[in-house]
């Protein structure tokens, strides 16, 4: 595989996006996608073709925005650096991008997708600003990257998009088994249109033999802590690491060396919720865990006593119930609450034969969920170890 040391700008063109301003309202909601780093937050798929805004031709001709061909590689450089997606229909972006439209025959946009994908390190060391990163044009344009001839930049950008398109088709499954799971609970829980509900009694919104309590006494916060003689390896979940709904890879740790933040014990059917900034909904399950995994402080552990994990799941993540959290949450800079706030929050206990029977639907989805999130943390896994073997060469293609 011939290897060719080239410049950014030889092997692409790059283009800044660009605002419109936001006083023309004739400027914005016409139809051409428009991209801002935000928008690739946690965004896991290849290709984007949609933000949170669209623009109009009238704020294209009037800004510094571009309409940007399909298969553009758009790169944020600015606050963060580092997000990288493909353009799956013509569209714009923000001034936090660079985008790069590859020179046929040179540059395969799959391949460069990959290349900026493994090179956040590089990519940030030749940013500049102590506050906020930004990769200007013409340093981003001066960097070296090694590139194959395209034949073999085609055939490691398919190999590498064969596992993302399998992780893409799970997190997709996972998405509608997660729905299935919250539209249950909405349809009996929230509506109230339970087994039953035409013969049962309702008396203030409280089903008979239901009844409205504190979170308390149907799960316990906090229940355990590791001691600080614990001796051994953990695997240690930091606030960073959990998005809505999903733990990304712990880290490793001596617990010697471990953040002294490592404290919480977590257990199956757990459900961990950052107290800092709710409003991120920063929480996830615990679903066969291995024996040292151990969260931070910074969480709230709650553990299931007298309802299922896959009730609790869905009567803490609900709007309602993150409002709640959100309006109790302390600190202008970061706002947080407590494991007391957890506590005193108050939820809807059904009655115990009406659970059993929404576990008995509900826990397989959330256990088929669980199982296709460990398979996408070994495909990612897997991929990330292969990338940087083929992008040198070591694995020939």
């Amino acid at each position: 595989m011939k290897v060719t040391s080239l410049r950014v700008d030889e092997f692409a063109d790059v283009y800044s996006g660009g605002t419109p301003s936001t006083a023309m309202a004739a400027f914005w909601d016409g139809g051409i996608p428009w991209i801002t780093p935000k928008d690739l937050a946690g965004y896991e798929a290849r290709y984007v073709s949609s933000g949170e805004r669209d623009i109009s031709d009238e704020g294209l001709r009037n800004s510094s925005a571009k309409l940007l061909p399909a298969e553009t590689v758009v790169l944020s450089t600015r606050a963060p650096v580092g997000y990288v997606a493909i353009a799956a229909v013509p569209l714009a972006t923000n001034q936090g991008f660079k985008n790069l439209v590859c020179k046929t025959g040179v540059a395969v946009p799959g391949f460069v997708y990959y290349l900026l994908k493994h090179s956040t390190e590089l990519l940030e060391s030749h940013s500049t600003g102590a506050t906020f990163k930004e990769l200007s044009g013409s340093r981003l344009k001066a960097i070296e990257f090694q590139l194959p001839d395209a034949e073999s930049q085609t055939r490691i950008a398919n190999i590498l998009s064969a596992y993302d398109d399998l992780i893409e088709n799970n997190r997709r499954r996972m998405a509608l088994l997660e729905d299935a799971a919250r539209q249950l609970y909405r349809e009996w829980f929230v509506r109230l249109r339970f087994p039953g509900h035409e013969h049962t009694r309702i008396t203030n919104g409280v089903p008979e033999g239901w009844k409205k309590t504190r979170l308390s006494e149907v799960a316990d916060i906090n229940k355990e802590s590791l001691s600080g003689s614990y001796d051994g390896e953990i695997e240690y979940i930091d606030i960073s690491s959990v998005t809505p709904g999903s733990i990304n890879e712990p880290t490793r740790y001596d617990f010697r060396d471990a953040p002294s933040r490592a404290r919480r014990v977590v257990r199956h059917g757990d459900i961990i919720w950052s107290c800092v900034r709710p409003n991120r909904r920063s929480y996830a399950v615990i679903w066969q865990p291995g024996p040292s995994l151990i969260a931070s402080t910074g969480f709230a552990v709650l553990t299931p006593t007298t309802v299922p994990t896959a009730f609790l799941l869905q009567a803490t993540t609900t709007d309602a119930f993150v409002g709640y959290l959100e309006n109790h949450a302390r600190g202008a800079a970061y706002p947080a609450v407590v494991a007391g706030d957890f506590e005193r929050a108050e939820v809807l206990a059904p009655r115990a034969a009406l659970l059993a029977v929404f576990n008995d639907q509900a826990e397989p989805l959330l256990a088929q969920a669980s199982t296709l999130r460990l398979q996408n943390q070994k495909l990612r896994a897997a991929r990330d170890l292969l990338l940087p073997r083929l992008m040198s060469g070591e694995i020939p293609v």
